[in-house]
């Protein structure tokens, strides 16, 4: 008996998943590059920016506040807050309704920071996107925030 033979599988350029994947590569590698000669790291930059959002919030950030950020688990994240407690950009402080649990809140070095690493974020976008027309670019946004509503995706990416 004779053997069909099995179809010619296609080629990885005939993916969409292998292009998000090849220009999702290039960007971030762009974006870490830059964010890494000001002394962070990316995952410290979303740590940084999301503390930056809860400044003067009516709900102070707290660990909690940045493991959902982040995609981490507690420990990860807490270590993420003591290298920039280190680095003098974060202060933890005992909240004040629970003597077990610690806000967090970004330090006047810190603060002036997010500026500057957001200001790299939107050069990254240009030097990357700047060709599109804004009318594509934000079809492009629209498209990629759809896939995730539609796909009901909730996890951060992490790389």
């Amino acid at each position: 008996m004779k053997k069909n033979p099995s179809p010619h599988p296609s080629p990885l350029e005939a993916h969409l998943g292998y292009w998000l994947r090849f220009v999702s590569n290039q960007v971030s590698a762009g974006f870490q590059q830059a964010v890494e000669a000001s002394g962070v790291s990316v995952t410290d930059w979303v740590a940084l920016r999301t503390l930056f959002d809860a400044d003067g919030a009516d709900n102070p950030a707290t660990h909690a506040t940045l493991t959902q950020a982040l995609g981490m688990t507690k420990g990860a994240a807490s270590k993420v807050v003591a290298r920039l407690e280190d680095k003098g950009l974060v202060a933890r402080a005992g909240a004040p309704t629970d003597a077990r649990s610690h806000t967090l809140s970004l330090t006047p070095t810190g603060r002036a920071l997010v500026p500057v690493l957001a200001a790299k974020a939107d050069a990254n976008d240009e030097q990357f996107f700047g060709h599109l027309p804004a009318a594509e670019r934000q079809r492009l946004a629209r498209l990629l925030q759809e896939m995730v509503r539609l796909h009901q995706w909730q996890e951060v990416p992490r790389s």
